[in-house]
C-alpha cells in the first residue's frame, strides 16, 4: 500500500461524503450562495478524481466564494456567515485529497457541517440529512481502516450493517440524555446572532420593504384554539405598533405612562401559539391580548415582546377578547403624539386632510368613512408598486393609487393625522389556514399585514383596515383557505392538482408541527409536566431523581454497548463453532484451551489432567476433517454431545 496515493475506489466515496455533509447546510444558505458552493464542490470533486488542482485555481475559488458571501450577507459576523464559510471550505476541501491522512481529515471536517446546520434549523429534514452524512462518514472510515492494514474492501451490505450497529449502540445513551437529563430553564450558552435576519416583523415599517416577506410562504406561527375560533374578520394577530413617523418610515415609540394593565374583559378566545424563531423579540397575539404570559411583557399599545430573542421555537398560552368601547379621553400629550407629522413632507395630503377636517367640523368618524369610500372607489391592490420617493403619501394617494398594505396603512395614517384624527399603524399578521390533520391554524410569513387604529371620541381606539376595504379577498377570503375547506370546484386537472398539493402540504406541516411539539418543544417546562404526570412535583427532589435515572439509564446503555462490542462472534463454520463451544465446557475445570494452543496440544493437556478421555480422538478427527479434507459426518454431532468428566 502506498500511503501517498489514495486509489480511485476510495477517493470518490470521500468526495461524495463531503457533498452529502454539505446538503443540510446548503438548504439554509441564500440560493445564489448555495448554488455557487454546490458548483464549487462539483468542479473540485470532478477534477480531483484525476488531477491535482493548481494552487492558483483554488485561491481564485476561495476569493470568489468569499466575495459572494460578503455580497449576500455583508461583512457582519453571525451564525449564517460562519456556516457559509464552513460550507465554502468544505466544498474546496476535496482539492487537498491525496493520501490516507487527507481522506480521514476531510471526513472528520465534513461532520462539522450537519452540526452547524442545526444552528440554523432543527427540523426533521436537517436531522435526516445529518444522519445520512454520519452514515456515509462512518462507512468511509471503515473502508479506509481496512485499506490501511491491507484488507480487501468489504461488501456494501455487511458494511452498512456494521455502521447501523454502531448507531444503534449509541441510541439508548442518546435517548437517556434527551429524556432524562435535567433541562435548564434558559439556554446553556449564548449563540451569535444571524448576520442576515429572518423575514419577519420588526420595530420599523417603511413602504416597499416587505416584498421579500410577502413572498415567503414558510410558517410564522401555528395556533391551537381551546374553544371557539374567531371569525376571519377577527383574526388579526397584533404585533409591533408604530406611532412615530420621520417622513419615510414608521417606528415604535416608548410612550411614558403607557404601561398596560389587565382589563376586566372576559376572555373570548383562549389559544396556544407555537412561534417560529425570528431572532427578534416581537411576538403577536390575537387582537387584543388580556395579559402577558410569563417571559414577555405587554406595553400600553397592547403589543407583546419577549424578554429574550426568539432564537428557537417557543410556545405561548394566551387569552384575548375583542376591543371594548373606551369612553375615557385621550390626554393632550398623547393626542399631540398621535397627530405629529414631520414638516416638509406630503404637502398635497396635508392640504386635503385639513380640507376634510374643516368640512367635517372635526368629526373623526365622518373623516374615516370618507377616506374608506375614496379607497374603495379609486384604489387597487398590487405588489407591483415602485419604491416611494420623498412624498410617499402624495405619490400613493394622488398618482399611483395602487399598492399593498404598507402603502395603504402608511398613507392612510398620514391623511387622517392631517385631518386631526389621532392614528397609529399596527403590524402583524392576518388570517391563517386550518390544518385538517392536526386541527390547528397555520399563519405564514406572507400573511404579514399592516393596518391602522384611530382614536374616536366615546369609542377609543378602533381598528380601520384600508387594505381590506379595497381587497377583502386578500384578508378574509383567501384561495388557500377555500382549498383547505374544499370550497373550490375539483373538476379539471388544475383544480384537482391544487387540492392534492394542498393536502400534501398540510400533511407535511402536520409532521413538522408534531416534531416541534414532541422534540423541539421538550424543554424544562415539558420535563416538569412529565414529572407531574408521575406525581413528582417537588422540584429539587424531582431533579435529583431525574439525574439518578439518567445516570442509571446511561450506565445500562454503556454496559450494553460494551457487551455487544466485546462479545465473540460465532464463526460461520459449524465444525469450528462446535469445537469452540466444546472448549468452553472445560472452563469450569480450569482446562479451557489457550488462545494460541492447537487442538492436539490442548487434548494432550486435558489427557494428563483427567486421565483417559475421548478428547484426544475427537481432536485427531477434528484436525483430519477441518484441515485434511477427510469427511467425517458423525463428528459434528459427537462434538456437540461431548461433556467433560472428572477423573
Amino acid at each position: 500500500m502506498n500511503a501517498d496515493n489514495l486509489p480511485l475506489p476510495l477517493r470518490w466515496p470521500v468526495l461524495a461524503t463531503l457533498g452529502i455533509a454539505l446538503l443540510p447546510l446548503l438548504l439554509q444558505l441564500p440560493h445564489l450562495l448555495a448554488i455557487l458552493v454546490a458548483a464549487s464542490w462539483l468542479l473540485i470533486s470532478g477534477a480531483s478524481l484525476r488531477w491535482s488542482l493548481p494552487s492558483v485555481l483554488r485561491l481564485l475559488l476561495v476569493v470568489l466564494v468569499l466575495a459572494t458571501i460578503a455580497q449576500q450577507m455583508g461583512l457582519r459576523p453571525g451564525r449564517d456567515t460562519g456556516c457559509a464559510l464552513l460550507a465554502a471550505m468544505l466544498a474546496i476541501k476535496g482539492s487537498e485529497l491525496r493520501n490516507l491522512r487527507d481522506a480521514r481529515s476531510a471526513i472528520g471536517f465534513a461532520l462539522f457541517a450537519p452540526f452547524a446546520a442545526f444552528l440554523l434549523d432543527q427540523g426533521p429534514l436537517s436531522l435526516l440529512l445529518g444522519l445520512l452524512a454520519v452514515l456515509a462518514a462512518l462507512a468511509n472510515l471503515a473502508r479506509l481502516a481496512r485499506w490501511s492494514v491491507g484488507l480487501p474492501s468489504q461488501a456494501a451490505l455487511p458494511q452498512l450493517r456494521q455502521v447501523m450497529l454502531l448507531l444503534l449502540l449509541a441510541l439508548p445513551l442518546a435517548l437517556a440524555a434527551f429524556w432524562l437529563l435535567p433541562r435548564l430553564d434558559g439556554p446553556l450558552w449564548g449563540l451569535p446572532e444571524r448576520a442576515v435576519g429572518r423575514p419577519g416583523l420588526s420595530d420599523t415599517l417603511q413602504p416597499g420593504k416587505w416584498i421579500d416577506l410577502m413572498a415567503d410562504d414558510s410558517a410564522a406561527l401555528r395556533v391551537r384554539f381551546d374553544g371557539p375560533v374567531p371569525a376571519p374578520e377577527q383574526r388579526y394577530w397584533r404585533g409591533p405598533v408604530m406611532s412615530q413617523f420621520d417622513g419615510s418610515s414608521w417606528s415604535r415609540a416608548n410612550l411614558p405612562g403607557q404601561a398596560a394593565t389587565p382589563r376586566d374583559s372576559v376572555a373570548q378566545w383562549r389559544y396556544v401559539i407555537d412561534y417560529e424563531p425570528t431572532d427578534k423579540r416581537q411576538l403577536v397575539a390575537l387582537d387584543l391580548p388580556l395579559a402577558a404570559p410569563a417571559g414577555s411583557h405587554l406595553d400600553g399599545q397592547y403589543s407583546l415582546r419577549s424578554e429574550r430573542p426568539l432564537t428557537g421555537l417557543t410556545r405561548w398560552a394566551l387569552a384575548s377578547s375583542p376591543a371594548q368601547a373606551d369612553t375615557s379621553a385621550l390626554s393632550d400629550a398623547l393626542r399631540r403624539h398621535y397627530l405629529a407629522l414631520p414638516e416638509g413632507y406630503n404637502p398635497r395630503t396635508l392640504a386635503l386632510g385639513r380640507q376634510w377636517q374643516r368640512e367635517a367640523a372635526g368629526d373623526g368618524e365622518k373623516i374615516v368613512q370618507r377616506a374608506l369610500q375614496w379607497v374603495r372607489r379609486d384604489f387597487a391592490y398590487t405588489l407591483a408598486t415602485p419604491l416611494p420617493g420623498r412624498h410617499l403619501a402624495d405619490e400613493f394617494l394622488f398618482d399611483q393609487q395602487a399598492g399593498f398594505c404598507e402603502h395603504f396603512s402608511s398613507s392612510f395614517a398620514i391623511l387622517l393625522r392631517s385631518a386631526g384624527v389621532p392614528t397609529r399603524v399596527v403590524t402583524g399578521y392576518t388570517g391563517g389556514v386550518r390544518n385538517r390533520y392536526g386541527d390547528y391554524w397555520v399563519v405564514r410569513r406572507m400573511d404579514a399585514h399592516a393596518w391602522n387604529e384611530v382614536w374616536l371620541a366615546g369609542r377609543g381606539w378602533v381598528r380601520v383596515d384600508p387594505t381590506a376595504a379595497v381587497a377583502p379577498e386578500r384578508i378574509y377570503d383567501t384561495l388557500e383557505q377555500r382549498l383547505a375547506d374544499g370550497e373550490v370546484a375539483t373538476e379539471g386537472l388544475l383544480p384537482a392538482l391544487g387540492l392534492r398539493w394542498q393536502a400534501l402540504r398540510e400533511a407535511g406541516d402536520w409532521l413538522r408541527q408534531r416534531w416541534n411539539q414532541q422534540v423541539l418543544g421538550y424543554d424544562a417546562a415539558a420535563q416538569a409536566r412529565l414529572l407531574r404526570y408521575f406525581n413528582l412535583a417537588d422540584a429539587p427532589f424531582a431533579r435529583s431523581l431525574l439525574m439518578l435515572a439518567w445516570l442509571l439509564a446511561s450506565g445500562l446503555a454503556v454496559a450494553l454497548m460494551w457487551q455487544l462490542l466485546t462479545r465473540s462472534k460465532a464463526p460461520a463454520d459449524p465444525l469450528l463453532a462446535a469445537w469452540q463451544r466444546l472448549g468452553q465446557r472445560y472452563r469450569h475445570l480450569g482446562l479451557e484451551p489457550g488462545r494460541n494452543e492447537s487442538a492436539q496440544a490442548w487434548a494432550a493437556r486435558v489427557q494428563r489432567q483427567l486421565g483417559d478421555s475421548p478428547l484426544t480422538e475427537l481432536a485427531r478427527r477434528y484436525n483430519a476433517s477441518r484441515y485434511a479434507g477427510q469427511a467425517d459426518p458423525p463428528l459434528l454431532a459427537q462434538l456437540r454431545r461431548h461433556r467433560p468428566k472428572r477423573s
